[in-house]
């Protein structure tokens, strides 16, 4: 299958999940230039229950419980707020992008030269600033952990010695 499409395989034999649709924005930008409007689509979500997910987790089970009892559970909660954060930061840039490849084919109303561009870039832009605000989070993320350790390392380091006391049979050389 992967040599169908012309986009080389991944080491685990996947192709990448983004260059398909980038080469198909970049050809519908390139084939219809400023002569088309794109169809806009919006959808509007009245619910105003999320759907609860099995073990409690946060946001559409990304997240799990905020169940801060052990430092494991603290890393775990730090951990995988961070991998989720930068794992949608890389696509929400990757949406910012094929948005304003999307935008700019729409002509400017008023004609001016460059407008196109122009009104992409504005509306893009907040896209792009979301994803940077997505790898703070990372950032921060990681942070908290970090700090955690550094406030608490007095409490971490009296556990860790009283788990390495547990005693491991001796070689007793009196005893021949």
């Amino acid at each position: 299958m992967a040599g169908t499409t012309g986009v080389p395989p991944q080491a685990d034999g996947k192709t990448s999940k983004f260059a398909n649709v980038g080469a198909a924005a970049g050809g519908f930008v390139g084939a219809m230039g400023g002569s088309f409007v794109p169809p806009l689509n919006l959808t509007i979500n009245n619910g105003t229950k999320m759907p609860k997910q099995p073990g409690g987790g946060g946001a559409q089970g990304l997240l799990p419980a905020p169940e801060f009892t052990s430092p494991a559970q603290i890393r775990n909660y730090c951990n995988t707020l961070r991998a989720a954060a930068v794992t949608l930061s890389f696509e929400v840039a990757m949406g910012a992008e094929i948005l304003k490849a999307v935008l700019s084919t729409v002509p400017d109303p008023e004609g001016r030269m460059g407008g196109a561009k122009i009104r992409a870039f504005k509306v893009s832009r907040k896209m792009q600033k979301a994803a940077d605000e997505l790898r703070n989070a990372a950032k921060l993320a990681a942070a908290c952990y970090a700090q955690f350790q550094q406030e608490y390392e007095g409490e971490l380091n009296a556990h860790r010695h009283r788990a390495r006391s547990v005693h491991q049979p001796r070689m007793t050389w009196g005893q021949q």
